[in-house]
């Protein structure tokens, strides 16, 4: 057994965003590699392990992050390190997996919602369509600079690029054919509290980010596709048409329903804050509900792990035993049995059949040999 190392997708800020695979491995590792900026910190502290290592590989250099996938190395070590978003798109993926890889780590992707998909959401759009655009083009923040070739297709786009230079990308989306009416989404720590989800056109883009101050790193999403649809008449329903059906209550609308249980006892002096795991009401409770079960049985799994094992050769030497002497009741010869069994008692299987009783050698025969 070798150390391991997932780059899970945190997906794009929500807690409750971050899929099952991945929750699980957070629960499993003995070290988590995140940012506190870009991942939301309930995300590690709902799923994470108490004595679990927390590193912020913002505030370290390359040589720290090498220096933890060493010691993962040595010691097999289970190491997370998690991504905004989606671990494929803008997260330097490869250049991690090739410092694993001659370290000699095991390595495994968990994919995340990324923040495109979560900008689009919000807003309720898709973003391709058969009648609009069948295509998406993703451009991060080292090639921005290429916007105006990219607009020349006119199909729908993801730009990734710093709010400060919002006026150049302007210039490259006009010189690449969009006019200024076409509609521009702008998303900026999209599904956490202090989100900023805008919709606007090309030309009042430049207008929009000064307005709201967005000067980082802000999500572009620029295409037809995001125009407001047209409403749409709904035939008027008769009854009878269609049977009506009930749906078939799953295992996840039971954990959302499920009443919490009151603490017993008395009740605190200090108001203890509610937590996603303790709150029905909250949108995260069922994923947290979910995933408590095997959160906990990996906690105790690796809990028992670090305890002193017990010696292997007594309880096989007993198990050996008390086969050979269930075998004394059925055998009316059981020594040879009983030292057969004795022989093996440092292998790691035991087999309970008998032995086949063979005929004892002539010393004449003993001779010869």
């Amino acid at each position: 057994m070798t150390g391991r190392v997932s780059f899970v997708g945190a997906g794009p800020g929500a807690a409750d965003l971050i899929t099952v695979r991945g929750a699980k491995r957070i629960a499993e590792a003995d070290v988590v590699l995140w940012a506190p900026s870009v991942v939301e910190a309930e995300c590690v502290r709902e799923h994470a392990r108490p004595d679990a290592e927390l590193v912020d590989f913002s505030r370290v250099a390359d040589a720290d992050v090498v220096e933890v996938y060493r010691r993962a190395s040595a010691g097999r070590l289970k190491v997370v390190r998690l991504h905004a978003g989606d671990p494929s798109l803008w997260g330097g993926l490869r250049d991690q997996q090739e410092v694993c890889r001659r370290l000699g780590l095991e390595t495994d992707v968990v994919p995340g919602v990324s923040q495109v998909s979560a900008a689009a959401a919000a807003v309720g759009r898709e973003l391709t369509t058969s009648d609009v655009a069948q295509s998406l083009v993703l451009a991060g923040p080292e090639s921005a600079e290429h916007v105006r070739e990219f607009a020349a297709h006119g199909t729908t786009m993801a730009i990734s690029a710093s709010g400060a230079r919002t006026g150049l990308l302007v210039e490259q989306l006009r010189a690449g054919g969009c006019a200024d009416d076409t509609p521009v989404v702008v998303a900026y720590k999209v599904s956490l509290p202090d989100e900023t989800v805008v919709q606007t056109t090309v030309g009042e883009l430049e207008a929009c980010v000064k307005e709201h101050k967005l000067y980082r790193t802000t999500l572009f999403l620029v295409g037809k596709v995001l125009a407001e649809p047209a409403p749409r008449r709904r035939s008027p329903v008769v009854e009878g048409d269609e049977p009506v059906r009930r749906a078939r209550p799953s295992k996840w609308s039971l954990r959302a329903n499920r009443p919490v249980p009151k603490p017993s006892g008395p009740a605190p002096l200090v108001d203890e804050p509610v937590t996603p795991r303790t709150d029905p009401d909250s949108p995260s409770a069922a994923a947290w509900s979910a995933v408590h079960d095997w959160q906990e049985t990996a906690r105790t799994k690796r809990a028992g792990a670090k305890a002193k094992p017990e010696p292997v050769g007594e309880p096989l030497l007993e198990l050996v035993v008390d086969q050979a002497e269930s075998a004394e009741a059925v055998e009316p010869k059981p020594k040879p049995v009983v030292a057969a069994a004795a022989k093996r008692t440092t292998t790691v299987r035991a087999s309970t059949t008998p032995r086949k009783q063979t005929a004892s050698r002539s010393k004449k025969s003993k001779r010869a040999t």
